[in-house]
């Protein structure tokens, strides 16, 4: 089940270094090849909700199995794409399948871990593995395609997904909820349009501006969409979300927070990356390999600071103490500034330690919490639901942090435009970075503050 996350996150980010790479082999223009990236969040983050619920209309073991078979052949065929045209068509194919394998994955988690300490430590193990993804997808990808090839950071699912598949067998077998001819269509219909309506519109709003009107219309239109969604669920006798499960206390205030999360670590992973290479001039393996200290760092904050803590204290105070962590890690990055020494031992270091230990920790909690009480009809759907708010987060942070530190730069550039050089060019990038990561930080902050009201009631405290 871990395996299967950590293709599903792993994806997210492992293409970005190879993306120049895969450009120049198969003639891609710029203006076209955001949809290697674009495609996947597409796909994956419109059909989460409708994957869910035919996950547990199939049987999740049996959507899994689905969805690591399909994942596996979209991986071959982007692989081998001999043009532009197919590696996006694999991309979207990826997503399709990752819609489906997510919400599966998770669902068996639910229903295979009941004891108390046994689902702490199985959540603990299948958050870390989520919360190193993301980093572990830059580190392999520099890794692949320095030594390999680009092809490769998309063949290497093929033998993840079998040793996966072959782990199968050993999962508990679940019985299928129905069949899908009742699906709420028009929820179908609603959801995946609102959805990608709003993350296309996230990454429009990099290139062009929030001002631009195909990004307002999109960011509009999916806010209409998603509003009407409600509304029809609200009224469904078989609704692809019931609210119920987004009305539970506890189960809001871990959506909330995943989410403000992904908003922050997503920008800062790209600021670091960013950083790394065209300030600090690091190679893209080196990068990379930068973000392993962060990997580690979340796999300890999941594994084993939730895992000691997780009956103890009350998730509401693991949940806040993640956001501050966190928010710690970007308030020391906020410092830099072109001429900062020792950077790496000064600062990287003790903000990859911060924001890893918040990032795992915080997964590990919340995703116990937000799926904790739940029966087999309504774990695929909460478990794609939640899938979906990491998905939004992600994509709204990263277009929001980059528009920040653009427009920083640029009016940092105008206010010293007679200094002129490289040395000013670079001061101007930094002070971007540090006016997005002010940002970054006072989201996790301003979430922080929000976790402790809501958590104080029924469904909060950490054991049950």
């Amino acid at each position: 089940m871990s395996l299967a996350q950590l293709m599903v996150v792993l994806d997210a980010t492992i293409v970005n270094i190879a993306l120049p790479s895969a450009q120049r082999d198969l003639g891609m223009a710029d203006a076209d090849r955001h949809w290697v990236i674009t495609a996947y969040a597409l796909a994956f983050g419109g059909l989460l909700l409708v994957g869910g619920r035919v996950s547990g209309a199939l049987g999740h073991r049996r959507a899994l199995s689905w969805g690591l078979l399909g994942f596996a052949l979209a991986s071959a065929l982007g692989g081998a794409a001999g043009g532009a045209g197919t590696l996006f068509a694999a991309r979207a194919a990826q997503g399709v399948f990752a819609a489906l394998l997510a919400p599966a994955a998770l669902s068996l988690l639910i229903l295979t871990f009941t004891d108390g300490r046994e689902r702490a430590r199985a959540f603990g193990v299948f958050a870390g593995v989520g919360a190193a993804g993301a980093a572990l997808g830059v580190v392999a990808g520099g890794l692949l395609t320095e030594y390999a090839d680009w092809r490769w950071c998309l063949y290497i699912n093929v033998p993840l997904a079998a040793l996966a598949l072959a782990g199968v067998p050993l999962v508990v077998r679940d019985r299928p909820s129905g069949d899908l001819r009742g699906l709420d269509v028009p929820g179908v219909l609603l959801s995946a349009g609102g959805l990608v309506a709003l993350v296309y519109g996230f990454t429009q709003a990099e290139p062009y501006g929030w001002g631009d009107s195909r990004v307002l219309v999109l960011l509009g239109g999916g806010v209409l969409l998603l509003a009407l969604f409600v509304l029809v669920e609200a009224r469904s006798a078989r609704a692809l979300l019931p609210l119920r499960i987004l009305a539970h206390r506890a189960r809001g205030m871990a959506f909330a927070s995943v989410c403000v999360m992904f908003v922050a670590m997503f920008g800062f992973f790209l600021f670091v990356s960013y950083y790394t290479q065209t300030i600090l001039g690091y190679s893209p393996v080196k990068a990379g390999l930068t973000l392993l200290v962060n990997a580690v760092s979340s796999t300890v904050g999941a594994m084993l600071i939730s895992g000691r803590l997780r009956r103890r204290v009350p998730a509401h105070l693991l949940i806040t103490g993640s956001l501050l962590s966190s928010a710690a890690g970007m308030l020391i990055l906020t410092r830099l500034d072109v001429d900062s020494t020792h950077v790496f031992w000064a600062y990287l270091t003790p903000s990859m330690v911060l924001t890893g230990i918040g990032l795992g920790t915080l997964l590990a909690v919340a995703t116990d919490t937000a799926t904790v009480g739940l029966d087999h009809a309504d774990a695929g759907v909460a478990s794609a639901a939640y899938n979906t708010v990491q998905q939004v987060g992600a994509a709204f942070g990263t277009a929001l942090l980059n528009s920040v530190a653009t427009s920083a730069t640029t009016s940092y550039l105008k206010q010293h435009a007679g200094e002129g050089g490289r040395r000013a060019v670079d001061a101007g990038t930094v002070h971007g970075y540090t006016v997005a990561l002010w940002v970054a930080f006072g989201a996790l902050a301003l979430g922080a503050a929000g976790v402790v009201p809501a958590g104080r009631g029924r469904g909060s405290t950490a054991s049950r």
